[in-house]
């Protein structure tokens, strides 16, 4: 039995549905052979009795019954094929944490080099030669090994979720086609894929050139920034140049003021000392004289001549005569000039700023519809007052009326015979209740009190 098990190849011992060694063999009229509750799922799913391989349909379901032979030559090949993996299992790597294991290995699980999208399960390299080698496993698609392949099965009809409704956006099977997204635009994943792909593609395109568009603007906004700034210094460096130059201009005319009113009193000094000068020579010369009588004994001579030397002495009187100069306050009134013209410049600068702004202002119109509920705009948009209702007069007695049906509801002034306002396109499905509220007491403004009066249908 072992010498013949040696030659038959592996794939002659898988089932073709599960691709696995088979397990209750049993074969179809057709002669080809699956595990027996493999191939009765295979029925129960789809519509048709027919064999899986050759596709030939049978007219009602065949008796099924377990192949002896082949189950125990299955037996003997499952017992061979985990000997050669077990003795092949330390060559090959063992799945790591956070690595994709074989979905068939028995016992130490191998790494799995891929996930097969047909069977919905992971191989490592013994059993991946199967899809590798087989003529019908070669058409399977395999992808880079990845967990959770059952997430790729639909929930409702066990089915491999190999299409993509467009119009629900999600992917389904071939009989999810037929029930909850019958009549919808569906694809293949692989056309799905591309065109979520270039939808995808073009969402980051038309991203990256708003963004693009919005580094030209920032840049050109900083041209204009750079360009104002340029201007704003060379206006600011001359108002302050002129203002300097008043400063400076200023300085000037305090010095060359002070030294003038100091030159002309050092020349008025001069006057007086030369004067007083002159009067001590005149004293010099009378005390001489003073002198000269003092040694005569003529004593009549003496008295006559002191009338005639006090006569010739000196009278002024220099108690009030001062040279110092006045400077207080022209360093005050120098201040004042400056401030007068610092003034004037800052107002010809203001008066260049405002000529700007004016050429850059733009005429403003209030929108109604954007307003507040309690805001009031006037008809031409340029004017708006804060108000729940704008009215001449505080009414004192306020009617309401209800047009049910109409869903209108107004507000009148009952002694103005006036229309306070109106509610309309209300919908009504209930009965209605009148809701009074006299409101705060607001420290005795609002003291008195509701009534509600009765109708007079004469008024």
């Amino acid at each position: 039995m072992s010498a013949a098990s040696c030659l038959l190849t592996e794939d002659q011992f898988l089932c073709s549905i599960c691709l696995d060694v088979f397990t209750d063999p049993v074969s179809t009229p057709c002669g080809h052979n699956f595990c027996k509750t493999c191939i009765t799922q295979h029925w129960n799913v789809n519509f048709q009795t027919q064999c899986p391989n050759c596709k030939e349909v049978f007219n009602y379901r065949p008796e099924l019954r377990v192949n002896t032979f082949i189950s125990e030559m299955a037996a003997q090949f499952r017992q061979s094929a985990q000997q050669k993996a077990s003795s092949s299992s330390s060559e090959q790597q063992a799945a790591k944490p956070g690595e994709v294991p074989c979905d068939v290995c028995t016992g130490t699980k191998l790494k799995a080099l891929k996930s097969c999208l047909v069977c919905l399960v992971s191989y490592c390299e013994t059993h991946l030669k199967l899809h590798l080698t087989t003529s019908g496993l070669k058409k399977h698609q395999l992808i880079d090994p990845v967990e959770n392949l059952e997430g790729r099965m639909c929930m409702e009809h066990d089915k491999l979720l190999e299409l993509f409704c467009k119009t629900d956006q999600m992917c389904v099977c071939m009989l999810c086609t037929i029930s909850d997204h019958k009549n919808h635009d569906v694809v293949p994943l692989k056309e799905g894929y591309e065109g979520k792909k270039a939808e995808l593609e073009a969402e980051i395109q038309q991203m990256m050139q708003k963004r693009r568009l919005k580094i030209q603007e920032i840049k050109h906004s900083v041209k204009i920034s750079e360009e104002d700034a340029d201007r704003e210094i060379a206006d600011g460096v001359q108002v302050f140049t002129a203002l300097m130059e008043s400063v400076e201009r200023s300085q000037s005319e305090l010095i060359d003021t002070i030294k003038e009113k100091q030159r002309k009193t050092e020349k008025q000094a001069e006057g007086f000392i030369k004067e007083l000068e002159q009067e001590i020579s005149e004293l010099k010369k009378r005390k001489t004289e003073v002198e000269q009588l003092s040694r005569s004994e003529d004593h009549f001579h003496i008295l006559q001549s002191f009338r005639t030397l006090n006569t010739a002495t000196p009278t002024k009187d220099w108690t009030g005569v001062n040279a110092r100069p006045l400077h207080e306050g022209t360093v005050r009134k120098a201040l004042n000039q400056l401030e007068e013209t610092i003034s004037e410049e800052i107002n010809n600068l203001l008066e260049v700023e405002l000529k700007r702004v004016q050429q850059s202002a733009v005429d403003v119109t209030l929108d109604p519809d954007t307003a507040q509920p309690k805001l009031i705009l006037s008809d031409d948009g340029k004017q708006v007052k804060h108000v729940r209702l704008s009215l001449k007069s505080r009414p004192q007695k306020v009617g309401v009326f209800v047009d049910y049906e109409e869903g209108l509801v107004s507000f009148y002034d009952v002694d103005a015979a006036a229309l306070i306002y109106s509610f309309t396109g209300c919908c009504f499905t209930e009965k209605l209740y009148p809701f009074f509220s006299p409101c705060n007491n607001h420290r005795g403004k609002n003291s008195a009190p509701l009534i509600i009066s009765p109708v007079n249908h004469t008024e």
